[in-house]
């Protein structure tokens, strides 16, 4: 593998990486020290003139995951050293990086772990022939032939694959098709949150970051969204720089790779990830150093703007005014030409699946206020509301729970216009729209908690059930209003973002010559905080920001997807739950439960993540042994207690799996029950025994270890003719109901049933009543027939039983099958089914029904 490696990636060519990432870096540090002066510009702009906009109904949590984790479990793991899978335990901590551990054991240790992935960038695929599509297409010229057979071959039906255009591939797979789907929806929310890398507070490198980006990226004639705008910076960079260095070293590489397709891909990713090391390493330090430097200089640039902010507007203005005059005409032109035909159907597209997407995230949390409004209607008790109350808490952040939600925005298609305005994909807008749906979650159960934890300070806890429904009421219309307006927040960027590009590619040719004319109207001791790109973008977003807005205007005053009208304002509507914003979270578990569960809030040591209140339940639960953490098993999800009725329906699902693929060889196939392991261990030999009558009484059901003085103790041959030690016995005594001369119905009985049933029945009577006698008579005959079989079957099996001793209950030290074992009454005419015996045959005949032994085998 570093064979590989080295021979292809020598020191020149490492030499030749550096300097080409030093030079993207160069030509992004340039950029990026002009944007921060007019993003900071920007910032003490907004800070002086106030804030703008419609304010939040609802709260919002400052750390909602603070002392959480959020899953871990087992899983296999396949070694790329020596191309096994292994057992591995996963934590994923609120940080949302994937640690790997030998063992749980290590993980509560606190050992460091033995792999950490930060799945910026990923995709996670649940299927090897969509792994396969994008492996085959990494390498030019070499096109796999179909169905192919993989380089990796997976130890189960159900994988797990972390994909990277650059970095190492990791690979999953797990016993169950439900483990599956619980841990893809838990890795895709991992990535998910690794993407969104950029802090929305920082209002100043944030937005020189973003445009010294896109601002690079447009200078090398990409326009448009990019789907790797992935991660921390750091990464975003590692990403722009391998946008041309990958597929330089790839053509260069590619062909001098040797061997079998399926090896010449595996070298090739190997060689990548060691390049896109290579590269994030120097990105990293190189920003870091970059972003110090601005920042030293930051006061003394705020000074200078704080002093003379009204200069500098006026001056923006005046330079604005003379942009405007030479890009309007040009840009309403395009406009109407190029962009207004489909500015609707591009926001349809947007709105269908989104809202959607928002409206089950309010059916998800109003499920849940119902579970909590049943069990405190139930009388439930204060422990199990209390339980209901911090599975609530975590809502926003289960990503299973929340899978249902974040399936819908997921079906948003922009296939057919992709091309016209350069969308290179979808994933960017689905990414952000799910992101907002959790924020949109977290506000409504913060704000719902802090209603209850407020009224029941003042109402006390008498009437639960009507505080929880009054909160709930008042939580669903703030978010019904705070979703509309976020939704339309929404609409209106993601048109920006894929209109702007593409009328700055268009207006280019004709409009960047005349700029720079325009940077002589700028005093020069402005010129830091003013740029003429950046006056001209904006320019350029004003002409088309009006039909942007009358397009998200016309939608919500038609009430479509339910939208509220711009005049709709609940501005102060209630002025004093913002009051409560800055309130610590409430402790529900403390509050109802009594102790404060270990190693909640306040856990300081990072290695210890299990002892955190964990948002998703555990796949192994603490406290319940790892029996088999092998190889071959790994727990299953039925450990999972989320709730009653996911266990009923795992359980029903089970039933129905074990039916489909019954008898099926090679073991259990699944470790969701660990009896089937425990049968192949100690098998059980199920026997049917009679009991006599003075004994049945005594008889009870239960299991008894064998002792060397008990008649219990010895061996039996098995099938095969292997030899078993008993180690225990286990009775289960039953009552099998048996027809008998006892149980039989009385002549007198039938003929009252037969001729009440017939004597509605009028002009019939005298036929009925001959029909009723010749049946009893019919009756009468089979019954004497019938017990003078049973006595002689009994008298027989009962001296047949005096005439020899009782054989030893379970041992055996013949080459004979389970028939000794049985009654002799088991050989009758239904040999597969015991039969009954008499103590008696003096007219007071006892029915003694069988009992059923289990003998278990060591």
């Amino acid at each position: 593998m570093g064979d590989v490696v080295s021979s292809h990636l020598d020191e020149s060519r490492r030499e030749m990486i550096t300097a080409r990432t030093r030079d993207v870096m160069k030509e992004f540090s340039d950029v990026y020290e002009q944007q921060y002066a007019v993003a900071l510009f920007n910032s003490v702009r907004f800070e002086i003139e106030g804030a703008g906009g419609t304010q939040s109904q609802l709260l919002h949590r400052k750390d909602p995951l603070a002392g959480r984790s959020i899953f871990s479990g087992s899983l296999f793991q396949y070694l790329e050293e020596n191309r096994k899978w292994r057992n591995r335990f996963v934590s994923v901590p609120n940080s949302y990086t994937i640690n790997l551990y030998e063992s749980k054991m290590a993980h509560e240790r606190g050992l460091h772990p033995k792999v950490t992935i930060n799945s910026a960038g990923y995709k996670a695929l649940t299927s090897m022939e969509e792994y396969m599509q994008l492996v085959n297409s990494s390498l030019p010229g070499i096109k796999a032939k179909v169905g192919s057979n993989p380089f990796i071959k997976c130890a189960t039906q159900f994988p797990l694959i972390l994909w990277h255009p650059y970095a190492r591939h990791h690979y999953f797979c797990v016993m169950t098709e439900k483990e599956q789907k619980k841990w893809h929806a838990v890795l895709q929310d991992c990535v998910r949150h690794s993407n969104n890398g950029l802090p929305e507070d920082c209002t100043v490198q944030t937005p020189a970051f973003t445009d010294s980006v896109r601002l690079h990226r447009q200078a090398k004639g990409h326009h448009g969204t990019w789907d790797m705008m992935c991660g921390a910076p750091p990464q975003i960079l590692a990403n722009l720089a391998m946008e041309t260095l990958h597929p330089e070293l790839r053509s260069v590489i590619g062909p001098r790779l040797k061997g079998k397709m399926q090896q010449r891909q595996r070298n090739w990713m190997l060689i990548s990830d060691a390049v896109y090391r290579q590269v994030l390493s120097q990105t990293r330090g190189q920003y870091e150093a970059l972003v110090e430097a601005c920042e030293a200089h930051r006061v003394q640039l705020d000074g200078r703007l704080r002093t003379d902010m009204d200069q500098i507007i006026t001056s923006k203005e005046h330079v604005s005014s003379k942009i405007r005059a030479l890009v309007l005409p040009k840009a309403e032109q395009l406009l109407r030409t190029s962009v207004q035909p489909y500015i609707s159907s591009i926001l349809e597209a947007l709105m269908e699946p989104t809202s959607r997407g928002f409206s089950e995230v309010r059916e998800v949390f109003f499920r849940e206020l119902v579970e909590i409004s049943k069990n405190s209607l139930n009388g439930g008790g204060k422990d199990k509301l209390g339980d209901h109350m911090e599975r609530l808490s975590m809502l926003a952040f289960h990503p299973v729970k929340m899978q249902s939600s974040y399936e819908k925005v997921e079906q948003l298609n922009l296939e057919g216009l992709q091309q016209r305005f350069d969308v290179s994909s979808q994933s960017v807008f689905i990414s952000r729209a799910q992101i907002l749906m959790r924020e949109q979650m977290d506000n409504s159960v913060y704000t719902f908690e802090q209603l209850l934890q407020q009224s029941l300070e003042a109402q006390g806890e008498d009437n639960m059930c009507k505080a929880i429904q009054r909160c709930q009421d008042r939580v669903l219309k703030k978010y019904d209003y705070d979703s509309s307006t976020v939704r339309k927040k929404f609409f209106r960027e993601a048109l920006l973002q894929i209109i702007i590009p593409y009328m700055l590619q268009h207006l280019s040719p004709s409009c960047s010559p005349e700029l720079p004319r325009f940077k002589e109207l700028i005093f020069e001791d402005f010129s830091q905080f003013l740029l003429v790109e950046n006056m001209y973008e904006e320019v350029v977003l004003q002409s088309v920001s009006k039909d942007i807005m009358m397009a998200v205007k016309e939608a919500a005053v038609q009430r479509r997807h339910n939208l509220y009208r711009d005049s709709i304002i609940l501005t102060n509507s209630d002025p004093n739950l913002h009051l409560l914003e800055d309130a610590p979270s409430v402790d529900w578990a403390t509050k109802f439960g009594g102790d404060e569960p270990e190693g909640s809030v306040g856990s300081g040591d990072e290695g210890r993540w299990g002892r955190r209140r964990q948002v998703v339940s555990m796949i192994q639960l603490d406290g319940v042994p790892l029996q088999y953490e092998s190889c071959l098993e790994v727990p299953g999800v039925e450990l999972i207690p989320e709730e009653e009725a996911e266990e009923s329906e795992c359980q029903e699902e089970d039933e129905g799996e074990e039916d489909e693929y019954p008898g099926s060889p090679g073991g259990p196939k699944s470790p969701d029950s660990v009896n089937e392991i425990r049968d192949l261990i100690n098998p059980v030999v199920e026997m049917v025994l009679p009991v006599p009558e003075e004994n049945q009484s005594d008889m009870t059901n239960g299991t008894e270890p064998t002792t060397g003085t008990e008649p219990t103790t010895g061996t039996i041959t098995m099938e095969d003719g292997v030899r078993e030690e008993v180690t225990h016995v286990t009775t289960v005594t039953e009552d099998v109901p048996r027809k008998s001369v006892r149980s039989k119905t009385s002549t007198q009985t039938i003929v009252q049933q037969l001729v009440g049933s017939r004597k509605q029945e009028a002009g019939t009577e005298h036929q009925e009543e001959a029909a009723i006698k010749n049946a009893i008579e019919e009756i009468d005959i089979a019954v004497q027939e019938d017990d003078s079989e049973r006595i002689a079957e009994a008298s027989a099996a009962e001296s047949a039983h005096e005439s020899s001793p009782p054989p030893p209950a379970v041992s055996h030290s013949g080459p004979r099958d389970d028939s000794d074992y049985l009654s002799p009454t088991a050989e009758g005419p239904d040999e597969g089914e015991p039969q009954p015996i008499t103590n008696g045959l003096n007219g007071e005949d006892k029915i003694i029904d069988p009992v059923e032994v289990e003998v278990v085998l060591a």
